[in-house]
């Protein structure tokens, strides 16, 4: 799942290269009936709203709250015609990549392909249906890597490119909401990691609402740190010689000072890096991030210790159904 590295680069993304765009146009395959009653873009029937409070309307920015892409939109047009509600002000796209999403941004074409199934029943009758898909026009990695082609939401911008989110797993979250009620969202998050507000003081007091939790756990808790996920625990606590099963109550002063140091620099290190592409994030130009290419703990079971001096080895073990990786030496 994308973490925080990985949505802030994708923000960043936005923000360099979409800002001041209108909407003109919006498409998705993700309907299911399954998801008729959520309010997200997986119901036909919101997904209808949806596209009548985004087109026609201009971004304005992106930011970042945990690990949500928040697109901020303009007020909707004046004509009471596309007036959705009495309140004039503007409205948030809430974007949660969840396991396999990633939004691109790049020209693209829609296409359709004929889908022919045989009826098993029938030796000699078949049916074929129209399936609708979206490529990049452009060779190159939107086009190119695999991770890049499973599309499912497209909008189309003002000019003639699109913001695309491709999504293998089809886990994603697509909402939109009034901008002024986005801090009632988000009321059960804890607080930015890499805020200046954010004090080592703020953190002890997060830690110590779950002084009886394993510390990997507790860290990617999200009411207590947000953004921090599986990968970037493991890298934290490696470079805090910390081990992911000791509990909070556990850690003296130094641990907390350490651990709470190196959520910074490691965070703003895997953003600076444009995130982490092991597996199939991608950035806002279909290219991978390079922070996989930094990992000292994180999906490197059985080799060889990289702390100066450590003769450890990186072990796995499972914790609450997830994965941790640590020094089987350095790590206590």
């Amino acid at each position: 799942m994308p973490e925080l590295p990985e949505v802030q680069t994708t923000v960043n993304g936005i923000n360099r290269s979409l800002r001041g765009l209108r909407i003109t146009d919006v498409w998705t395959d993700y309907g299911s009936p399954l998801y008729e009653n959520h309010k997200q873009i997986k119901s036909g029937k919101f997904f209808k709203k949806f596209k009548k409070d985004v087109v026609g309307v201009k971004i304005l920015k992106a930011e970042r709250r945990a690990k949500n892409v928040l697109i901020h939109l303009s007020n909707p047009p004046s004509s009471s015609s596309r007036v959705t509600s009495a309140r004039q002000g503007g409205n948030t796209i809430l974007v949660h990549l969840k396991m396999t999403g990633h939004l691109l941004y790049g020209e693209y074409v829609k296409r359709k392909t004929q889908n022919v199934k045989r009826d098993n029943k029938k030796l000699n009758a078949s049916r074929s249906t129209l399936h609708e898909y979206w490529s990049a026009v452009e060779r190159g990695p939107l086009r190119d890597d695999p991770y890049n082609q499973y599309i499912h939401l497209v909008f189309t911008l003002s000019n003639g490119r699109h913001l695309v989110l491709s999504d293998v797993r089809k886990f994603a979250k697509v909402t939109i909401l009034p901008t002024e009620k986005l801090a009632e969202e988000f009321k059960q998050i804890g607080p930015e990691p890499l805020e200046k507000s954010f004090q080592l003081s703020a953190f002890s007091l997060q830690l110590n609402k779950r002084p009886k939790g394993k510390i990997k756990p507790v860290l990617m808790d999200q009411s207590v740190v947000a953004g921090i996920g599986n990968i970037y625990s493991d890298e934290i606590l490696w470079a805090s010689s910390v081990h992911p099963l000791r509990s909070v109550k556990s850690l003296n002063a130094r641990d907390l000072k350490n651990i709470f140091v190196n959520i910074k620099l490691i965070l703003k290190k895997g953003t600076e890096f444009g995130g982490d592409s092991l597996q199939d994030y991608r950035r806002l130009d279909g290219e991978r991030g390079k922070f996989q290419h930094k990992h000292r703990a994180y999906q490197r079971t059985g080799l060889p210790c990289l702390k100066k001096n450590c003769r450890g080895t990186i072990r796995r073990i499972a914790i609450g159904g997830r994965s941790a990786h640590f020094c089987d030496k350095h790590q206590r």
